[in-house]
């Protein structure tokens, strides 16, 4: 009995080998053998992810942090609350990283806390400029904007460009009836977004030469001719709409080029006088920093009367143009001719005209051709090579029948850009 006992079980131990030793680990019971199981204890979590965790992966009771619920442990969630604020911005706030009500103060939402926000109401304006000026820097509606922007507030006269037309008074509508240099008026130009004005005073004749006889016209250069063959224009009318223009504008700077050939310093300062213009007059003393956009507004000194020929006595706020600023040669009668040289003027300064008009063969303006060189993209590139060439921007661009053209488009291009080498922005 017992040997048959010992061969059956022999058999069996032969027949189903292995039947007897235990099965694999298999701690949370899911079919997976531990040494396969990418989460052993089943918790949710896996292993390499509770090892980052520093939590234990064989423990099921033992789980990571997780504030937010967004399977990121705290230890390794750069926002462990799920605010959207860092951990490291809200240390840096002095709010709560792992309380998701507590969230700094962000004014203008730009994820800058206004703790450390230069500019806290996002109105381009830093928050040191505004309080030494009056302004407060929690309200977004209380600042300046200088030619359409509050950033340009901040640039130097000498550091944008503005549109300037070349003998502004001579259009049909301020009557002039021949040798016109525009098609439009003072108004037009004006809300076009001209701000840079090249004017020519004059006395009609001998019989009319007091003080409140300066007219303005463009003297034909023929000889034996009266300077305003073609017609004249009420000086005194034009600047007063220039001046009401102005005032109901805001935080624009204007600049007038002044052909002062003909008429003596007391007849044209006591024009600018009568006229509101003097008042608001920039004196700027040569070789000093140009000082910003938004502080000349906010000082009531916005304009900038620059005069060609120096007078024998000191009127200070008449500047002498090729003293403080030069130009380019003008009157060329082919784009080819066009260059960056200097014309008039000490190439030294940082101000200065980049004229861009062709006479017709008769010397006078020409539509034609201003159509040509006052395209956009020709325009542009000749401002950006002549940028390049001379080092800085050109203060001034300067063209006859601005209508023809795209002269403010371009301007505001050049203005959007910081170097003539940025990419250029798109057509505005």
């Amino acid at each position: 009995m017992e040997k048959k006992l010992f061969s059956f079980l022999l058999c069996v131990s032969l027949i189903t080998p292995g039947c007897l030793e235990a099965p694999p680990p298999d701690m949370d019971g899911d079919g997976i053998q531990d040494a396969e199981d990418l989460d052993i204890d089943g918790d949710g979590w896996s292993n390499s992810e509770e090892m980052n965790c520093t939590t234990d992966p064989n423990d099921a009771d033992v789980i990571p942090t997780d504030t937010d619920g967004d399977s990121q442990c705290d230890l390794n969630d750069l926002d462990d609350d799920g605010d959207s604020w860092s951990d490291a911005k809200e240390a840096m706030c002095g709010t709560d990283p792992v309380d998701s009500e507590s969230v700094p103060d962000d004014l203008d939402g730009d994820m800058e806390c206004d703790e450390w926000d230069d500019d806290a109401d996002g109105d381009d304006l830093p928050n040191d400029w505004e309080l030494e000026r009056g302004f407060n820097p929690m309200d977004p509606n209380d600042f300046i904007a200088c030619h359409g922007e509050a950033s340009y507030c901040l640039r130097t006269y000498d550091d944008f460009t503005f549109a300037e037309s070349h003998n502004s008074f001579s259009t049909p509508e301020d009557g002039i009836m021949g040798g016109i240099n525009h098609l439009t008026g003072l108004r037009s130009q004006w809300e076009g977004g001209i701000r840079a004005f090249m004017l020519d005073p004059y006395h009609q004749s001998e019989f009319n030469s007091e003080k409140e006889d300066v007219v303005f016209c463009h003297a034909p250069s023929l000889p034996n001719t009266p300077p305003c063959l073609f017609g004249s224009v009420d000086a005194f009318a034009w600047l007063r709409s220039l001046n009401s223009l102005h005032n109901n504008s805001s935080g624009d700077v204007v600049s007038l080029l002044i052909q002062n050939y003909a008429v003596p310093g007391e007849h044209l300062e006591y024009l600018l006088n009568e006229t509101g213009i003097l008042e608001r007059a920039y004196i700027h003393e040569l070789g000093s920093p140009w000082p910003s956009l938004g502080d000349m507004s906010l000082s009531g000194t916005d304009v900038l009367i620059f005069i060609q020929m120096e007078y024998e006595d000191n009127f200070t706020k008449l500047l002498p143009a090729w003293r403080h600023t030069w130009d380019t040669p003008y009157g060329e009668s082919s784009q080819e001719e066009m260059t960056c040289d200097l014309g008039r003027g000490d190439s030294n300064q940082p101000v200065w005209h980049m004229n861009n008009w062709l006479n017709s063969d008769f010397g006078f303006a020409d539509p034609i051709k201003a159509s040509q060189v006052n395209a956009y993209d020709t325009l542009l590139q000749r401002a950006l090579l002549c940028w390049e060439t001379v080092g800085n921007r050109p203060t001034f661009v300067g063209v006859d029948y601005w209508e023809q053209g795209e002269v403010t488009n371009v301007t505001i291009t050049l203005n959007k850009m910081s170097h003539w080498s940025d990419d250029v922005p798109g057509h505005p």
